[in-house]
């Protein structure tokens, strides 16, 4: 199969990059594309290199299926382009996830949502993929009436040039700022810009994006995004207000059993989620289950998850399986 890869160069193109190796994915063909002052570059995929392309070049080549990872007014511009071509887009970027036409995909979701038609298919928000995957199974349980997240979220989120500064403030070094504020030793109550209603887009996007996925409008959540000075991992505290009565054994059960879900929740010998350990994993992990004492029928947990995998590039490249079982792509 001929796979495209736009943003090759990127941090979350590198790691598409790394899980299509991983899981096997059958390639034949790599076809890296990134901006025109990165073609001609090499990038190295199985061993083999391949010069990273243009756009134009790359629909030329007739990949079966492009996975996107290089921001939204890139794949505004451009994943129409491909579509027309017959080539399947896979997007990591938001800008077309709130689009009624299009499905927001997480496959352990509703995966079975797809049809050979749709040949745009969004990528949900990082923060909103492991936070989804662990409310459905409880959701389908108790139906949940509300949820109240907060984020601690990785700088590998923004991209190598957060990392940068991270690390150059902690070395002491000047250099290049992504963020308005310092990061190291810090924390930044802002992930991305401030809307009209006092939450930033970033907030918006799980508000929404959790909706859109479960598929129940119903459901009211509420988010406040933090940027931490972590590398790799983003972290959740999530309290669920259900419509049903649950027992905390039960609620562990579901969970345990849930395709992608890992439940380390031992507080008593200090285990529980943390970025370190989810480095590199495609599982979501969960953990501090404990009922809120404050009101019925409502639970705390802490959710955390490689956001650079399953939060980005193996839940694209999860998309991209399930359409090759459907024999789609």
């Amino acid at each position: 199969m001929k796979v495209a890869v736009v943003g090759a160069t990127g941090l979350v193109g590198s790691k598409m990059l790394q899980v299509l190796t991983e899981r096997n994915f059958p390639v034949t063909e790599l076809i890296p594309v990134a901006s025109e002052k990165s073609v001609g570059k090499e990038v190295t995929f199985k061993g083999k290199p391949y010069k990273v392309v243009n756009a134009d070049t790359a629909i030329s080549m007739k990949p079966d299926v492009a996975l996107f990872s290089a921001g939204g007014s890139t794949s505004l511009e451009w994943a129409p382009k491909f579509a027309a071509a017959g080539i399947t887009v896979i997007d990591n970027s938001s800008a077309w996830r709130m689009d009624p036409t299009k499905k927001l995909v997480v496959p352990e979701i509703n995966g079975k949502t797809l049809t050979p038609e749709d040949k745009i298919i969004a990528n949900p928000n990082c923060s909103t993929i492991q936070m989804v995957l662990v409310l459905n199974p409880l959701h389908e349980k108790y139906k949940i009436n509300r949820v109240v997240v907060s984020t601690y979220q990785s700088v590998t989120g923004t991209g190598v040039k957060a990392v940068d500064q991270l690390m150059n403030e902690r070395n002491g070094i000047e250099g290049e700022k992504a963020y308005a504020h310092r990061i190291d030793l810090n924390v930044i109550p802002q992930i991305d810009v401030f809307l009209d209603n006092g939450y930033t887009k970033e907030e918006m996007k799980m508000v929404k994006e959790t909706i859109k996925i479960m598929g129940d409008d119903n459901i009211r959540v509420t988010a406040t995004t933090v940027r931490i000075p972590v590398i790799g991992g983003h972290s959740e505290a999530v309290n669920v207000e259900f419509d049903k009565e649950y027992e905390l054994a039960d609620v562990r059960s579901i969970l345990e059993k849930t395709s992608g879900v890992i439940v380390v929740d031992e507080p008593s010998k200090g285990l529980y989620p943390m970025p370190k350990d989810a480095h590199e994993r495609d599982e979501v992990f969960v953990g501090r289950l404990r009922r809120d004492e404050t009101q019925e029928k409502t639970l705390n947990m802490w959710i955390v998850a490689d956001n650079l995998r399953k939060g980005a590039a193996t839940n694209a490249v999860q998309i991209a399986e399930y359409l090759h079982a459907q024999k789609w792509i």
